[in-house]
């Protein structure tokens, strides 16, 4: 990607983030990025574009903070899934500028599909491969459960940490808490699965 595209990515989130979608000029993405309004309309030809791009930034950068060490300054092992798990949810909810501003454009993305599809598509399929890498690590824990359940657990794992970040960043959760209710529901979640898998057994 280049410097410019960047730029804009960047500037992209920083605008929904502070403002939301609705807010997000073409003239006022310029200034923040620091380049001009054509530069931006010919890597992205339309807001629409720029959205759809700027969805997808927002989503890769998750994955790299995501997929940083953890607070101990050590990255979990590899083969441990659950702690690897743990530190993917939970990541999610560092109280750093970068964290704060993706989730909350994310958030705002997310909420603007229900007034606008455009993006519906796209969030689907970022939604689900979400849902995706999550179940195979509860998989990779609870191995003999059945595969339904671990997708209906990765779904409301998933749910729940939309709905705990939405509270943390409006200010109604503070983040420890948050971490911890998150924690919590990633043990409840793997106990049934544990649960389900002795059944069958």
């Amino acid at each position: 990607m280049s410097d410019r595209r960047r730029a804009i990515l960047e500037g992209a989130a920083r605008v929904i983030a502070r403002r939301g979608v609705r807010g997000l000029r073409v003239g006022d993405l310029a200034a923040e990025a620091g380049v001009s309004t054509a530069l931006i309309y010919y890597h992205f030809k339309d807001r629409t574009g720029i959205l759809r791009h700027a969805l997808s930034f927002i989503s890769d950068r998750a994955d790299r903070y995501t997929g940083a060490a953890d607070g101990a300054g050590a990255a979990p092992p590899a083969t441990d899934p659950r702690r690897l798990l743990e530190r993917i949810l939970l990541l999610e909810f560092q109280d750093l500028p970068e964290v704060r501003e993706n989730s909350t454009a994310w958030g705002e993305l997310r909420a603007h599909t229900v007034f606008d599809p455009e993006l519906r598509d796209e969030l689907t399929a970022a939604g689900a491969a979400w849902v995706e890498e999550v179940a195979g690590l509860l998989a990779a824990v609870c191995p003999a459960a059945p595969g339904a359940a671990v997708t209906a657990a990765a779904e409301r794992l998933t749910a729940l940490l939309e709905g705990l970040s939405s509270r943390w960043l409006s200010g109604l959760l503070p983040v420890g808490h948050a971490r911890d209710l998150m924690r919590g529901a990633i043990g409840v979640e793997i106990g049934r699965l544990g649960r389900l898998a002795m059944k069958i057994d």
